[in-house]
């Protein structure tokens, strides 16, 4: 091996240890605290949601379905790691806006909080799925939380789904999150208030004429 070669390998080897210890320290912080955040706000999300609607509607009316957790979902959230992964790799820079990933990890609690208060709220009254028919125990909930929007449930939803996404300092799925998610409360709602309108009459009419609906620009 000549000289030059030598010093060839050498350079090389250095620079491969530079960006060894670069990533490693990357990832040894940024990515095990955004990752480690994201995994528990998730975990945490699902899991208590989990526990509240068997204490209220008991084991055997809970499935994985009547959460609304669809394969849609977990595709969602797969490619939110997958774009955190390889801009953490590309653009390292991107995910150190410290103030902007604390700004998300902020709503995700404020979500986390806003969706809890509307299921403990409205107690059985709150189910996952579209009630069709008015059964008994199905009650018009204004008070707490609904007195401020008629959907706390949908606002938490919404506020800390997009917030894992900027927690991530993900730009592309902040704003694929933000659009997805408006867009599927967007047709909900009035298919949801349709039967809301049937069960409890000009109670809810009055209501609605008070009250927000939680999601922008949804009436």
């Amino acid at each position: 091996m000549t000289l030059k070669q030598y010093l060839g390998v050498m350079k090389a080897e250095v620079l491969s240890e530079l960006l060894d210890s670069y990533f490693s320290e990357i990832f040894s912080y940024t990515a095990s605290r955004q990752l480690s955040q994201m995994f528990f706000a998730v975990l945490f999300f699902h899991g208590s949601e989990y526990l509240l609607a068997i204490f209220f509607h008991g084991k055997s009316n809970v499935t994985r379905s009547s959460l609304l957790i669809s394969q849609q979902y977990f595709m969602a959230m797969f490619f939110s790691v997958l774009e955190y992964l390889f801009e953490l790799y590309f653009f390292p820079g991107l995910k150190e806006h410290w103030w902007i990933s604390n700004l998300g990890l902020f709503m995700v609690i404020v979500g986390e909080i806003i969706r809890k208060l509307a299921i403990i709220t409205a107690g059985r009254a709150f189910t996952h799925l579209i009630q069709r028919h008015h059964e008994e125990h199905h009650n018009l909930v204004t008070h707490g939380v609904y007195n401020i929007v008629r959907h706390p449930g949908y606002t938490g939803f919404l506020i800390w789904s997009v917030g894992t996404q900027i927690m991530l300092c993900n730009p592309l799925s902040t704003i694929a999150f933000t659009l997805v998610v408006w867009n599927f409360f967007h047709r909900r709602i009035p298919y949801e208030e349709y039967f809301l309108r049937q069960f409890f009459g000009s109670e809810y009419e009055e209501y609605a004429k008070v009250v927000s609906s939680g999601i922008p620009f949804v009436k």
